[in-house]
């Protein structure tokens, strides 16, 4: 598959610049690099109704949020839905996928609350999982003073977000307690040690590298761990019979197009009733070149109206 011509002269670009790549940083100079490219073309300036930053309790501390109201909510408690960043359990935050929620928030008509889990190296395997759990537990059981309708939760995220958003599935379907109603997986991991057709034919100058997806793993996954741990490699669970319907998003031109796609045929075989959203000819995350791709923005609004339909926020 080749690459849509305005994504390949951006990527040649890229690629042109002075300067180490992101394999070849420490993990605080990667997230000052995520941040500088989303500050040149991720989704800016886009109002919503409100915005309020909360904190969780976690494991390790408290978890950093931020709610988004749609603009033209009427108040009340609105359907939400629960987003986890990409990054690869290494990078990103609030500040870098702000636009992005604030898109998902105003086009799905559903509140947007954002997690800010703990991070590799810092915090290792399973860090990520126990935050992103707590933080569904936490917003679930507090829904009617965090404007959030209890029965209308819906998790999702990018990449190691993705990732995280059905690994908090599975664990609410498989225990007590408050469930999602609707999984949104862009681009999602699913298997951390996956050797698929997409991660060879994809390993470089597809804006994710396979260095980097290793310079993640070295980062995030402590030395001897079992890379099918489901709570790493959700396509490893022993069962998603039962599990939330779900909406994927993936690209042609992606390493991890593959294992996602396999995952989909997982939760459809257990019924799970599953859409994918295929973009022919683009890359992993492409949705962060919000200022450079149209099709960023489509995907975006796909996504959104993904959730809309599912939560039925109007």
């Amino acid at each position: 598959m080749s690459l849509d011509p305005v994504l390949k002269v951006f990527l040649d670009q890229l690629d042109a610049q002075p300067g180490p790549k992101m394999w070849e940083l420490n993990a605080p100079e990667a997230r000052g690099l995520l941040q500088m490219m989303m500050q040149l073309v991720g989704p800016k300036d886009i109002a919503v109704g409100a915005v309020q930053d909360l904190a969780a309790p976690g494991p390790g501390g408290a978890i950093p949020l931020r709610s988004y109201m749609p603009q033209g909510a009427a108040g009340g408690a609105l359907p939400t839905l629960i987003f986890y960043h990409g990054g690869g359990f290494v990078i990103g935050d609030l500040e870098t996928h702000d636009g992005l929620c604030r898109v998902l928030a105003n086009d799905s008509g559903a509140r947007v609350i954002s997690v800010d889990y703990r991070l590799g190296p810092e915090h290792k395997f399973p860090a990520a999982v126990e935050d992103a759990r707590a933080a569904f537990n936490w917003i679930a059981s507090n829904a009617a003073g965090l404007g959030v309708d209890a029965n209308r939760i819906a998790v999702g995220g990018d990449s190691a977000g993705g990732a995280l958003a059905t690994i908090v599935a599975q664990m609410a379907i498989a225990g007590a307690g408050p469930k999602p109603v609707f999984q949104l997986l862009l681009f999602p991991v699913t298997d951390y040690g996956a050797d698929t057709r997409s991660r060879r034919a994809y390993a470089d100058g597809y804006f994710l590298d396979r260095r980097t997806i290793a310079w993640f793993l070295e980062n995030y996954v402590p030395r001897g761990t079992d890379l099918r741990d489901p709570r790493l490699s959700p396509l490893y669970a022993s069962s998603v019979k039962g599990m939330p319907p779900a909406w994927l998003l993936t690209a042609s031109c992606d390493p991890l197009h593959d294992e996602g796609v396999q995952y989909a045929e997982k939760l459809r075989a257990a019924g799970v009733p599953v859409t994918i959203e295929d973009y022919p000819g683009l890359v992993h995350d492409f949705i962060y070149l919000y200022g450079v791709l149209p099709q960023a923005g489509r995907a975006l609004r796909d996504a959104a109206l993904a959730v809309k339909t599912a939560v039925k926020t109007g």
